[in-house]
Order: structure tokens, then C-alpha cells, then sequence
């Protein structure tokens, strides 16, 4: 109550009588000088009136011209709906396996052997590994690799059946490409899994003939038995991974620059005074009956995101679909606060629109999502705070993953919060530049 601004008395009253026994209800409950608090809250009412109706004189008038603007003009239609859903379903489309398949991957044979043609068998049971072509040598496969036909090679050496017999330790030799991140990795992954699975059947057919039971033969080459779990993504799908945050960037990326090319353009055409004229010369009325309009669409269009990938695709979503629809709405709000400090901070359209693709563009890599932050240089820890897709990107962590309260993540709430506010304390500057600021093209 003190923090709102509850009088002492009432506060006091309050806790004393746990709520109850009150002596008037008004905006809170009065335990003590009623006909001053009832004074005091017709003066509320006052006010809230006097509010609505610049509100309703101001404001309205502004949203109802933006709103035929954006109507009116296909660019705007295009960077606020079509073109994020048009990337939300293109990424989502492109990824709908989960995990890339059908990996190219050569093979050497060298020896073949039974033991060979075994090995290839069981790679080809692997579920990324696709079209493997033989080469005679190494040389010709690296060939391949250089040229992009392949992402890697599986040799397998003369005499590697025979020397396994034997237990002479035959070695077989990989190579994967890590120009290519994902595809090498994910081959790397299975090849090692096969060489493994490969050297354990030869050492359990070596205790078979010495007469080891099977429990006998698994509890040697597996003396620990490993229990593994992948908490927060099991699939261990890529799409849930990387979609999950880059629509939402996508989509504050042209929140960014949609705030400043609208803004700009009020000064590119000279009807920044017409624009104060409509608000009733109030600069607070002018901003946020602007972008009201254009956040109405872009709630659209975040709302059918969260519904497309949480509804329709069933992504992990363990904090319930309500949360997920308020951090987005926080973070549309966020990016449009921090779209407006930027068209305050460079008011020439070229510079703002360079500064807010700039800053979307950054979000992605020091959001967290591909590198871990915390490894990141001090200072880059720190300036990870300033981009709105990093608070989303852990709010979404916190309330779809791991199912938390979004209270549990408050700094990056609170974050968020604070960037919605920040065209409030640039008001001032803003209607400078609006009043005075002439467009330099």
C-alpha cells in the first residue's frame, strides 16, 4: 500500500483489522479522515476524466489517420504481418523434421571384409547419414568433401576384420567438414557412436569365447551405466530450438525500423505540425496514438506466432500458452520503446533506420541463444541488457521450458518494463524534434 501511495493511516488500519471493519471503500479502503479521502477521490475522478477526454480529443484522432495510413499503404502491411509470418512459416517449414536428414557421407573400404560390410550396414541405419558413396582412396573423398558433395568420410582400413579378430587394434579413421556446423556435427556424432558400437562388439565376441556370460560381458564394457536426459527440449528438436527465437527477432527487428520509419517520415513529408495539431499540441498523444495503431498489428501478428507454434505445432510450452502471449506483448511494447529512444537519439531517417537494423541484427548473436552469455567478454554480459530479444529469449526459457512463474525472471521483466517506458523521459526532445528538427535527406 505505501508503495502505490496508500495513506499511512489507511495501511495501518488495514493490517490491523486484516482487511475488514473498513469505514469507506474508495480507491482503497479508508480506516481513518473520510471526508478527506472522499474528497481526494472525487479529485481522482476528476482527473481520470479529464484524461480520457484528451484522450478521446487527442489521441483518437491520431489512431484513426495512422490506421488509414497503414491501411492504406502495402509497405507497412508488409513489414508488420505479412513478412514475419511469411519467415514464421518458411522457418518452421524448413525445419519440420526437427533435425536435418539425409546427410551425404562417403565411405572408404579398404578392407572389405564381412566386418566391413557390417560396419556399413549399421551406419546406414543411422538416421542422418544419406547416400553413401564408396571412393577407393581417401584422397578422392576429401576431393568430395572440398567440393561441398559431402560432409564427411568413414574410412575403414585393410585388414581391420582380420586384425579384430586377432585383438591387434585395428584403427578406423573419420573426417567430417565443420565448414558446415550443423551437418558436421551431427555426423561426427554418429560416426563416433558407430566406431564405439563397433569396438564394443568386437570386445564382447572376444569374452564370449572366453566363456563370459552376457551380464558378465556388458558389465565390462560398461562397468557405469549412463542415464541421460535432455531437459527442456527431449526431441532434441532443432526447430524448437532455433525458431523459437528467431521469428520473435525477426519480428522486433522490423518492429525497430517500421517505430523509426514512421516517425522520420513525419519529418521527411513536413507534417510533424499536423501530426501535434491532431493530438492537440500534446507530444505524449502524437507517439502513442502513432504507434498504437501500428501495435495493434503487430500484437496480431505475434499472437498467431505463439498460437502457430505453441497450438499448432505443439511446442514445448510447460508454463501454459497465457504467459507466452503476455512476454510477447511485453516484448512488442519493449522493441516500440526502444525504436522511439532511437529515432530520439538519431532523428535523420537514414542514420535511425541504420541504427535500428543494426540493433536487431546484434540481438541475435548476443541474445544467448547460439553463444552462451555468460561466456561471453564481462562487458558484452552487460550489454546484452540492452536488447529486448535477450529478456524475451529468457522469459521464454522461464515460462516454456522450464514452466516457472514469470516472476521468477523478474530483472528481465522488469527490463523489458523499463524499455516500454522510455519514450517518457524523452518527451521533451521528442517534441523538440518535432517542432523544430528540419529533415536533412
Amino acid at each position: 500500500g505505501l508503495l502505490l501511495g496508500y495513506p499511512i493511516d489507511d495501511v495501518e488500519g488495514f493490517i490491523k483489522n486484516d482487511g475488514k471493519n473498513c469505514l469507506y471503500t474508495g480507491y482503497w479502503k479508508v480506516y481513518a479522515t473520510v471526508p478527506a479521502k472522499r474528497n481526494l477521490f472525487r479529485r481522482f475522478e476528476c482527473a481520470r476524466e479529464e484524461l480520457m477526454k484528451q484522450i478521446r480529443q487527442g489521441f483518437w484522432k491520431v489512431f484513426v489517420t495512422e490506421t488509414k495510413k497503414l491501411l492504406r499503404r502495402p509497405l507497412f502491411l508488409c513489414c508488420t504481418v505479412v513478412f514475419p509470418l511469411f519467415c514464421c512459416f518458411f522457418f518452421t517449414t524448413l525445419m519440420k523434421e526437427g533435425l536435418p536428414e539425409q546427410l551425404p557421407l562417403g565411405i572408404v573400404d579398404e578392407d572389405h571384409s564381412a566386418t566391413s560390410r557390417n560396419i556399413i550396414r549399421t551406419l546406414q541405419s543411422f538416421q542422418m547419414p544419406h547416400s553413401l558413396p564408396t571412393y577407393a582412396n581417401a584422397t578422392e573423398a576429401r576431393r568430395d568433401v572440398q567440393r561441398g558433395n559431402i560432409y564427411g568420410f568413414y574410412v575403414i582400413p585393410k585388414g581391420t576384420g582380420r586384425d579384430a579378430m586377432a585383438q591387434r587394434m585395428p584403427t578406423v579413421s573419420f573426417y567430417t567438414s565443420y565448414a558446415y556446423l550443423v551437418a558436421g556435427s551431427l555426423l561426427y556424432r554418429d560416426m563416433r557412436t558407430l566406431s564405439e558400437l563397433v569396438s564394443g562388439a568386437a570386445a564382447r565376441s572376444m569374452l564370449y569365447a572366453r566363456g563370459a556370460t552376457e551380464r558378465q560381458a556388458m558389465a565390462f564394457l560398461q562397468p557405469v551405466v549412463i542415464d541421460m536426459h535432455a531437459v527442456g527440449n527431449p526431441w532434441l528438436n532443432y526447430s524448437v530450438y532455433l525458431t523459437n527465437i528467431i521469428v520473435p527477432g525477426i519480428l522486433g527487428l522490423f518492429i525497430f525500423m517500421v517505430t523509426v520509419f514512421s516517425l522520420g517520415e513525419e519529418l521527411k513529408h513536413g507534417t510533424a505540425d499536423e501530426l501535434l495539431a491532431r493530438a492537440g499540441d500534446s507530444t505524449w498523444r502524437a507517439v502513442l496514438g502513432k504507434l498504437f495503431a501500428q501495435h495493434l498489428l503487430f500484437f496480431l501478428t505475434g499472437s498467431l506466432i505463439v498460437a502457430w507454434f505453441y497450438v499448432f505445432l505443439n511446442f514445448p510450452c510447460a508454463g501454459g500458452i497465457l504467459p507466452l502471449w503476455g512476454v510477447m506483448w511485453l516484448f512488442i511494447m519493449g522493441c516500440q520503446g526502444l525504436g522511439v529512444f532511437m529515432f530520439a537519439m538519431l532523428p535523420t531517417l537514414r542514420l535511425g533506420l541504420s541504427f535500428a537494423s543494426l540493433w536487431g541484427m546484434i540481438s541475435f548473436s548476443i541474445c544467448g541463444m547460439s553463444f552462451p552469455v555468460m561466456s561471453m567478454h564481462p562487458i558484452l554480459q552487460w550489454a546484452a541488457w540492452l536488447f529486448p530479444l535477450r529478456h524475451y529469449y529468457m522469459l521464454y526459457v522461464n515460462s516454456a521450458l522450464h514452466g516457472g512463474c514469470l516472476v521468477s525472471a523478474f530483472p528481465h521483466l522488469a527490463t523489458l518494463l523499463i524499455m516500454v517506458s522510455l519514450p517518457l523521459l524523452f518527451l521533451p526532445r521528442l517534441r523538440t524534434i518535432l517542432t523544430t528538427y528540419r529533415y536533412v535527406p
